[in-house]
């Protein structure tokens, strides 16, 4: 459990793109998901407009490395923060909650949130739930 984790935390620092690629096929099923909520500017603009707070989704490894290459060209790459850990993970039969935290460079805490895997028989991401602080 807590290697996962640990394993899903390591994939948002990763620099090597090919090493990236494996981590998200070794980490999700071929048909795994995160579904994100979406940022509070996008859910405020959405609730005045007349719409449900708006979830966003990504289904299937092109479209999760593509999300995890963007995340990690914006916040790591692009922005000097490193995703860690943040308490300690919990499972419950096929879910695992996890709390991660992004902080820059002098270790200070700059956002985190929270995710819940469901996983297949194999420990696989089916769908990832992120909730961001």
């Amino acid at each position: 459990m807590d290697d996962l984790a640990e394993r899903y935390v390591a994939l948002w620092n990763e620099p090597d793109a090919t090493a990236r690629e494996a981590a998200v096929r070794s980490l999700w099923t071929p048909e795994g998901a995160q579904l994100l909520q979406a940022p509070l500017e996008m859910r405020d603009r959405a609730t005045a407009l007349g719409f449900p707070a708006p979830v966003l989704t990504v289904r299937g490894h092109v479209e999760l490395l593509t999300r995890v290459s963007r995340a990690y060209e914006e916040f790591v790459l692009g922005g000097g923060h490193r995703f860690r850990s943040r308490g300690t993970p919990a499972r419950v039969a096929d879910a695992l909650k996890l709390e991660w935290e992004m902080v820059d460079g002098a270790g200070t805490v700059a956002g985190g949130g929270t995710d819940i895997l469901l996983l297949d028989v194999a420990g696989r991401i089916v769908t990832d739930y992120q909730f961001v602080d």
